[in-house]
């Protein structure tokens, strides 16, 4: 190979990296989850007038903001990020992509997102995304850092998506979608303590707070887990209740609710992992979800 073919395959290697390394800025598995919840939303809100190019429209833009506010968490947390072994390899702390590159990455696509929202959907479905950018960069990122409530902070952004989903295809909000918001906030906090116990080390050693220190009588992250498992079981009927899921759903809801309470109780009395209540509650709600949906059909 001549040496001006080697140096197009070095710089066309460069490039792909330099591209892989804005992809994973977007931190593309939530980013999925997020724009899955976003789409079944919009779905349930528009029923049978569903518009294929307005809900493309709403996915450019969501796909747009949601991975500009993740690159800026990687922005904020590169510090904390370099101390812990789950995160060290991520674009900025290993230095793929320089923080202020990461900065004006994640405000340029994050603006442009709300904006699109905001012009090309309509302004309520902008709002809403707008408000899940600064909670979550302006209140659960932070929080990390001084309190492990930070878990109930944080599932309220990550609730709101199909919220957005709902108000893009409707322009108004409902109770419905609220419902949808209330099923995601609690399925969180078993999901994301699971991983906060897994983690727990690593977290430590980056001095973050997401658990808090053990009491006489147990744990208070263990309570929050069981609370929030119980009333999953019980909310989680309410779309049947209120007529936009039907029979199957109502099944599934409480088999797959039942399981996530069998298992948080397990964890929290030591008889199973976290890592096994994590798997439990990443097939939770894709299930209920996509039954949801099919009830519609």
């Amino acid at each position: 190979m001549s040496s001006q073919g080697l140096a197009v395959d070095n710089n066309l290697a460069a490039m792909r990296d330099r591209i892989g390394a804005y992809y994973e800025l977007a931190k593309p598995r939530v980013l999925t989850l997020v724009l899955i919840t976003a789409l079944a939303g919009f779905y349930l809100g528009a029923g049978s007038d569903f518009d294929v190019a307005l809900a493309i429209k709403m996915l450019v833009g969501v796909a747009l903001a949601a991975g500009g506010t993740l690159a800026l968490n990687q922005y904020f947390e590169r510090d904390t990020d370099a101390l812990m072994t789950r995160t060290r390899h991520r674009p900025v702390p290993a230095g793929r992509v320089a923080p202020f590159e990461a900065l004006i990455f994640g405000t340029i696509t994050t603006i442009v997102g709300i904006a699109h929202l905001w012009m090309g959907v309509n302004p309520l479905s902008s709002l809403v995304t707008g408000t899940i950018t600064v909670l979550y960069l302006a209140a659960y990122t932070p929080m990390k850092r001084y309190s492990w409530m930070c878990h109930a902070v944080g599932a309220v952004p990550g609730a709101l998506p199909p919220v957005i989903g709902w108000a893009a295809a409707r322009d108004s909000l409902a109770a419905e979608p609220f419902v949808l918001f209330g099923i995601m906030f609690l399925w969180q906090l078993p999901h994301s303590l699971s991983i906060a116990r897994l983690y727990q080390q690593d977290y430590a050693r980056a001095g973050l707070s997401l658990l808090p220190e053990d009491r006489p009588w147990g744990n208070p992250s263990s309570v929050l887990m069981l609370i929030a498992a119980i009333a999953l079981t019980i909310f989680g009927i309410l779309p049947a209740v209120m007529k936009f899921a039907g029979s199957i759903y109502l099944v599934t809801s409480v088999v797959l609710g039942a399981v996530m309470l069998f298992y948080s109780f397990a964890l929290v009395r030591g008889l199973t992992t976290a890592r096994r209540v994590m798997f439990v509650s990443l097939i939770y709600l894709p299930a209920v979800l996509l039954v949801m949906v099919l009830d519609k059909i």
